[in-house]
């Protein structure tokens, strides 16, 4: 068994204004991070609207098909290779849980972009298009008959474009940390879901891993292992790093060595090690480039 990659050239075509910090730089540094890594490196297929339509409604594909280029709000921004990043995104994701459902793999890394987990149901925002990670929780549950996924979000903006397409949803947990205050002001401890299955955990400003974990252990971890998920799914944020420019938090290499192995522990106790792993934020390059790195060394440990 094997750690598959899953990523396209096509996402290096998702082209961000001038000084925008998502941009094609953050994929060709993560590539280049994985360049000597022996892992399955797979295409990522185009992701089929039947894919989409799990977690948006048909306006919302109409809507970025229709957007052409430019600006879908002040963050959010399309070019003219945007829609095809974006479906390799979906089918990065489809493609990963297929394969960890088969057993071809153990788990798999989606090194896509643009990010998914700010995308709402009918709204593009926060530089997301697609909510990718949902959409491969819905996949997994109604393509591969599971009864219970769990999503883990260590981004440090809270994820509320996944929180939106899964509220109503009794098969999936979802589980963030995020600093707040923070864009996008969501991800209340009070906010918990149609069925209490969304724990949120926000982090005050300034706080380093330390916090973090003692969050996890004292919180996360043990509803994971209370939820006995079929499939674990990550949105893999970096952003949460000492050195992103986009927030406050402290983190180093280390505590997303930490997370990534005790969800993998999971994994491999509920479900196989069946895990799927998808990038979303991380902004300064070098820590991005590190922080992948480091998350996906773990993956593979766990998959040998």
């Amino acid at each position: 068994m094997t750690t598959a990659l899953i990523t396209h050239a096509d996402s290096l075509k998702h082209i961000t204004p001038d000084g925008h910090p998502e941009q094609v730089a953050r994929l060709s540094a993560v590539n280049a991070a994985l360049q000597g890594f022996d892992l399955l490196r797979v295409d990522a297929p185009l992701g089929l609207d039947e894919h989409i339509l799990r977690a948006h409604p048909q306006r919302h594909i109409d809507h970025i098909r229709a957007a052409g280029i430019g600006a879908l709000d002040a963050d959010t921004h399309m070019s003219a290779g945007s829609l095809n990043a974006a479906l390799r995104g979906v089918g990065a994701n489809i493609a990963a849980v297929d394969m960890v459902m088969s057993g071809q793999v153990t788990n798999a890394f989606c090194a896509i972009r643009p990010p998914g987990h700010h995308a709402e149901t009918a709204k593009p925002m926060g530089f997301c298009l697609f909510g990718n990670v949902v959409i491969a929780a819905k996949h997994a549950l109604e393509a591969h008959g599971l009864s219970r996924v769990a999503i883990m979000d260590f981004d440090v903006h809270h994820g509320n474009g996944t929180q939106n397409l899964v509220w109503d949803d009794a098969r999936i947990f979802f589980a963030s940390t995020h600093q707040m205050p923070l864009y996008p002001g969501s991800g209340a401890a009070d906010e918990i879901g149609a069925h209490g299955q969304i724990m949120n955990v926000p982090l005050p400003a300034e706080s380093d891993g330390t916090v973090f974990r003692d969050k996890m252990t004292t919180q996360i971890l043990p509803a994971i292992d209370a939820w006995k998920p079929e499939l674990i799914l990550i949105s893999a944020g970096f952003d949460a790093h000492r050195d992103d420019p986009l927030a406050n938090l402290n983190w180093v290499e280390d505590d997303f060595v930490w997370a990534t192995q005790q969800l993998c522990t999971l994994a491999a106790k509920h479900c196989d090690g069946r895990l799927v792993s998808t990038l979303e934020g991380g902004y300064n390059l070098d820590a991005l480039a590190a922080s992948v790195a480091a998350h996906v060394s773990v993956l593979q440990e766990f998959s040998s």
